[in-house]
Order: C-alpha cells, then structure tokens, then sequence
C-alpha cells in the first residue's frame, strides 16, 4: 500500500467532524504548544529533553501516572515491591494465552514518570549488532549497527570508560556490576568450564558468552531516563510536564494531527494543541492503543469496535514481540544466598544502611551476572539469554523461599511467535486486550526446552559443586519434551519487553505503521518514538534500546544531521553453523 493508497481510506465524513470539533476551541490557527509528548517513559523523557533544549520550542510532556519521587523508585533492591504495587504500575491482565493452560500472562508497564525504567530490572544491554542490521534489511534504513552505535555512545556514561563502542559524557549511567557472592562468581565460572566464551563486556565487542551484567544503578541508586534526562531540566520555562493526564485520544484537521485529549486528576476533559508535531511516546501497549482509539488502525476492527476510521493501517496492535521467560530454581548447599537479607531485621537494617550511606544490598539490582548463548549449530548469534539471581522467589507472591536457594532465569530473545493488542471496547479507560501467544509456535517450545537444558549442564559444572543442591523446580525427574511442555505451560511468564506494535517499515509494507523516522504512515503531524516501533525485539533487555530510539529520532525531529556512522567489527563465532560453544 503507497502513500497515496493510504491516504485514500481515510474518512472524510469523520475527518469533517474533527476539523468542526477542533475549531470550536482553537479558533483558526492558535496553537498552545509546539510538540505534545504523550508518555514520560524510556522515549518521552529522552525527547523531553532534547525537544526542549531549542528554547524557542514550547513541548508539554503528558504522563497518566505520578511523579516519580517514591522512595522505591530510587532503591535498586525494591523492584519486587514497586511490581506488586499497581501505584506506579499499569499491571496489565494478558488474555488467557492458549499454549499456556489458558493463563493470563500479567503485564507490568511503568505508569509514572520515567515509565518502565523507573520500575524495570535496571539489566542495561543493548542488543547485538545484527538485530540492527537486521532492522535495516527490514526497510528500515539508517537503523543499522553503525547508525546506531553512536547514539548508544552518546547517550551513556559507562563505568568502565570510553572506547570503540562505549560512552563517557551521556546522561545516562551505566555501572558495571561488581559482583561478591559467590552464587553469581559460580555462574560466571561455570559458563567458561562449559566451554562458552566469557566477556568483559557484553554491549561492546562481544556480546556471547558469560559475564558481568550492566545496571542502570548510580550511586546506589536506580538512574531511570527520568534521572538522567528530565530531572536536569524540569525547570525549563519552555517545558510544561503535565502528570495524572490520562490521554483520550488524538484531534485531527484532515488527516493531520493537530492535538491531544486528556483527563486531569480531577476527572476534566481537557484539549493541547500542537503547532509542529505530536509524539506517542505510551510504549507498546500504550500508543498503538491510542492510536487505534483515535481512528488510526486495522479498519475492520474500528469498526466493531464502533470507532469511525481515520486511517486504515491494519499492522497497528499486530507483530507483538516479548521474551518468554522461565525461571528454575535450585537450594544452595551452602549458606551464602540473600534469603536472610529478606528477613525482618535484616532488611530493616539493610534498608538503613541503603537509606545512609546508599550501599548495601539494598544497592544492587540482584541480577549481576549474565549469559548471552546460542542455543544450538547455525544459529548465528545469540538467542538464549541466561540470569542468575542468589536468591530464589515463590513464582506466584514473589515472596523469598524460606531457604538457602537461587534462581537461573531462561530468556527466549528470538521467539517466532507473534501476538496482538486490540481495544477491548471505544472507552479509553477500559485497558486493551493483549495476547501475546506464548509458544504459540513449536520452535518456541523446542527452543525453551533447549535452554532449560543449558541450564541444567551448566549448573553441572565443577564451580557449582559445593553450591548447587536439589532441583526445587522443575525438579530432576521433570525431563521428557511431554514433562518439561507441562511444565512450560504451567510457569512461562514474560520478561516484561513487549514490543514491535507499531513496527517502522516502507510505506508499500501494509504491516508497517511508521516510517523510518517514526512518521506514521497516512498521517501528518504525528511519529511514534518507542518500543512499538521496533521491527522486532532485540536480543536482551529493552530498556537501552528505546533510549537509543529516542537519542536517534529526536535529531530527526529536530532536523539535526544524523551523527557520524561507527564502522567497527563485533565477535561472533565463525564455527556458529558446526558449534554450539
């Protein structure tokens, strides 16, 4: 479908109505703002920033959650409780997912300023050089390895000093971990006793093999995109941040995108209006939702869901990306795991000496070592990603097992399986169905079983002998493909990394929703800059790539020249298609 093409299914008869509605209280030409963010997550806080830093622009960041001033949100160690708590979390329920028993899969979205980096894991990965190039043989030009290394250099701070492929003057810090317990030491060692590569840094040359995981943690603290990007200039005259303002939908003259609705706090419909763009920033459930509520979207489905069609754009909602997760759990044979740390005066403790001198377990993000492996010959580069955390959580409360226990988490990077998000109904405050379909395709399933297999080798290995004890789960008489498939359907859950809702593609791509500039397709006036604009997920955790979007697109907003390209080589294995390790 061309430009043109798309152009020609937009409804004129609505199209009327909102050019009519739009006059009622904008008169001719007035505008309030320049560019309107919708979402002050990952992205939104990143363009904030950059948007902003032009005093002649005036932007207005809209974010439907609270500030970000919890005390929780800054303690590295608290990721469960901000998770169990639906104050800063959108917690949404999944459709019951059909290869998993029929369960709902619940969906955790940061709703505060910062998004998801403000409750998220605080693992910083980028991903590997050849998701990227593989985003640019998708048709998405300017989105390979060399575009975007340096707006990954650019964006960061890293802990262990300039080079090649990382950055030492960026907002964002990133600290490697420095890992004491003898759990995570074990699990690193492990991985070079089983014959993987080790790597001194898995988002520079290198990215297979075992090592130490990079955080988003400074000082003791979480350092979200809020901390890095909007804190330095919340005081801006230029910028308005508006929280608690839950977006409604989108205002258009023709099929230009002129304002945003939304809800304050106090319940009052409220209309801002952009002179130059609007930017959905609400992350991969978020914008495609509003997009589809605002007309924008696969026709058929606007349409029973009552929703006259702007624009038919069938790929919106569709291509869900995420990474299953499955966690096995092992006792420890010697008393070195957290689980006394999680008692009551332990943690009354720990939370002082967080709370005085910002050290302590209370400080780490309890993922400090990590693997990126290929699960199998001819697979090219890495699809399994393995954690270790040294303490072991009940899968349901998240509560500490009352032991001396750990736990190996099995990421799937590359899962074929493809999902969707459509509107429950017209109402904006009815949140969207999500159905991921977890497994849905059997390579997903042999590939999961593969990981836990992995795992299983690898906690074989010498360095975890007077560590591992019993198999708690699944436990070693769980071995046939017909029992680990039990199993998988009772306990595959998400790494939280929803994504690819909203894809980049060519305008003649009918799957696409944006272009290569995050424009959307049909629409003037309007650019999703998120995770939903991926063309698929990354090979790792999330979080980095979608500041890197951000860093990239605002200079394309901004009608900056792209920085200079980084042409520089990566490892891989040149044995991948006969080796496995």
């Amino acid at each position: 479908m061309t430009g043109s093409q798309r152009n020609a299914h937009c409804n004129d008869s609505w199209i009327g109505r909102c050019v009519d509605w739009a006059s009622i209280f904008t008169g001719n030409a007035k505008m309030d703002f320049d560019y309107i963010i919708v979402g002050a997550g990952s992205a939104g806080c990143v363009l904030a920033n950059h948007l902003s830093s032009d005093a002649s622009n005036r932007v207005l960041l809209l974010e439907a959650g609270p500030d970000n001033g919890a005390l929780s949100l800054k303690m590295p160690a608290a990721v469960l409780s901000n998770l169990n708590s639906t104050k800063h979390n959108w917690a949404f329920q999944g459709e019951p997912e059909p290869e998993l028993n029929g369960r709902r899969i619940q969906h955790d979205r940061g709703k505060t300023i910062g998004g998801s980096s403000s409750i998220n894991g605080m693992v910083f990965i980028r991903g590997h050089a050849l998701d990227y190039e593989g985003w640019q043989q998708a048709g998405c030009p300017g989105w390979g390895y060399s575009d975007v290394l340096p707006y990954f250099k650019r964006m960061e701070t890293y802990s262990g000093g300039r080079d090649t492929y990382r950055g030492d003057k960026g907002p964002l810090r990133v600290y490697r971990a420095d890992p004491k317990d003898p759990i995570t030491q074990a699990f690193i060692k492990a991985g070079e006793e089983a014959g993987y590569p080790t790597t001194d840094d898995i988002s520079g040359y290198r990215q297979e093999g075992f090592g130490v995981a990079d955080r988003t943690v400074y000082n003791g603290e979480r350092w979200s995109s809020a901390r890095a990007y909007l804190d330095p200039v919340r005081k801006r005259s230029n910028l308005t941040i508006q929280t608690q303002a839950q977006v409604q939908k989108l205002v258009f003259d023709g099929t230009r995108a002129i304002g945003v609705t939304y809800k304050n706090s106090a319940g009052t419909l409220q209309t801002a209006y952009a002179g130059k763009e609007i930017i959905l920033s609400a992350g991969a459930v978020g914008s495609p939702h509003i997009l589809m509520l605002s007309g924008v979207g696969p026709a058929a489905h606007l349409q029973d869901m009552g929703i006259d069609v702007l624009c038919d754009l069938p790929g919106v909602g569709q291509n869900l990306n995420d990474h299953p997760d499955f966690v096995l759990k092992y006792k420890c044979k010697q008393p070195v795991s957290f689980w006394p740390k999680t008692k009551p005066l332990a943690k009354l403790a720990a939370g002082i000496q967080w709370i005085t001198t910002r050290s302590g377990i209370v400080a780490s993000n309890l993922y400090e070592g990590l693997g990126c492996i290929r699960s199998g010959p001819g697979v090219e580069y890495p699809d399994l990603q393995i954690i270790i955390s040294p303490i072991a959580v009940d899968d349901a409360t998240w509560e500490p097992l009352q032991e001396h226990a750990f736990q190996i988490h099995v990421g799937l990077m590359r899962a074929h399986s493809r999902g969707k998000i459509e509107l429950r109904s017209s109402d904006p405050s009815d949140p969207p169905r999500i159905l991921v379909n977890y497994l849905k395709d059997a390579r997903d399933r042999e590939l999961m079983r593969k990981g836990i297999r992995l795992v299983r080798d690898l906690v074989d290995q010498p360095a975890f002998s007077e560590l591992k004890g019993d198999e708690i789960f699944p436990g070693n008489n769980v071995r046939s493909n017909e029992d680990l498939d039990q199993v998988l359907n009772t306990h595959t859950t998400t790494q939280w990394h929803l994504s690819c809702t909203a894809r980049m593609g060519a305008a003649t791509d009918k799957g696409a929703v944006v272009d290569a500039s995050g424009r959307v397709h049909g629409i003037s006036g309007l650019r999703v800059v998120d995770a939903s604009i991926m063309p698929f997920v990354t090979n790792g955790n999330i979080n980095a790539p979608t500041i890197m979007l951000a860093e990239k697109l605002s200079d394309d907003i901004l009608g900056h020249a792209p920085l200079s390209r980084i042409e520089s080589e990566v490892w891989h294995n040149t044995n991948f298609e006969s080796c496995q390790r």
